[in-house]
């Protein structure tokens, strides 16, 4: 078997051929001031995400043992509160349908509305 040797290209080709994998120019100064101002704040708003997720679980710990004692009060308030609201958004939605009903009534009665009269396919002319 015949072994192949290959020559390494001059140290100045091999520079070019690295030069043009790399961008030409570097990021542009608003770039630059982008990402200096964007990471403090990214940072700042990481860090203000940990505290309040931090106070949370500690008051839902101290908070829980009152939901167990004065869950015969409240789930029943709860269901109540639930029913009404949904009985409010339910005759909202009737009433609104109701209204779009007779509006749609009388546009069709006025004849703006309902079945498009196309004329005769003999009388069109073209």
């Amino acid at each position: 078997m015949a072994e192949r040797h290959h020559q390494a290209p001059p140290p100045a080709a091999m520079e070019e051929r690295i030069k043009g994998l790399l961008p030409q120019k570097g990021p542009s100064a608003s770039h630059v001031l982008a990402v200096v101002t964007l990471l403090p704040i990214g940072g700042i708003l990481l860090a203000l995400s940990g505290i309040i997720l931090t106070g949370t679980v500690i008051g839902f710990a101290v908070v829980t043992p009152l939901f167990v004692i004065f869950s015969p009060v409240l789930v029943p308030a709860a269901l109540a509160i639930g029913l009404a609201v949904m009985g409010f958004l339910a005759s909202g939605a009737s009433g609104l349908t109701a209204l779009m009903s007779l509006s749609w009534v009388v546009s069709y009665v006025k004849g703006r509305r309902g079945p498009k009269r196309r004329p005769p396919r003999g009388s069109a002319a073209c």
